[in-house]
């Protein structure tokens, strides 16, 4: 803190008990340019550019798992290719597969990123998510390492909503 001495009206020198508030000034300052130049990089506002999504063909191996996910009066349905399934049902299933292909291996040690089976789930656009997670969840906890979902491209020159 800086002290300054000055005449007293009185002929004698006493020092000034006034704070020099120039370097709290001085931050906050720099403080306020800072949050200036961040605070429109941290906010994202309403509109938004999302990226565009180009089709890409789905590679499917006969090991994937196949799901179909819908809501019909409010109750969630899976169906494992053309079979209705309820979330036991689908544990049992997908672990019991996943196994077998373990098995067909030769162990999981022979299995790569390429060779490991997928589960591939495909929802009704109109179906909530918790039906569309409910499945997530249940194929991770069978062991499924990669849950991919299958979607229909937009049509050209045109949105699908």
């Amino acid at each position: 803190m800086a002290m300054s001495v000055g005449p007293s009206g009185e002929g004698e020198e006493t020092p000034m008990s006034d704070i020099n508030t120039t370097p709290l000034v001085d931050v906050m300052l720099v403080l306020l340019i800072i949050f200036l130049i961040t605070v429109p990089i941290t906010l994202q506002t309403v509109p938004v550019n999302l990226p565009k999504v180009e089709y890409e063909p789905t590679v499917t191996k006969p090991e994937n798992v196949n799901l179909s996910v819908r809501a019909v009066n409010g109750q969630c349905e899976v169906y494992w290719e053309l079979t209705k399934i309820n979330s036991e049902q689908l544990l049992d299933r997908a672990v019991a597969d996943l196994e077998a292909q373990i098995e067909a291996a030769g162990g999981a040690e022979n299995l790569t990123d390429e060779t490991l089976p997928e589960a591939h789930i495909r929802a009704d656009v109109n179906t909530p998510w918790r039906c569309v997670g409910g499945a997530i969840a249940v194929m991770q906890r069978a062991g499924y390492p990669r849950v991919g979902f299958i979607s229909e491209p937009a049509p050209r020159g045109g949105t699908r909503f």
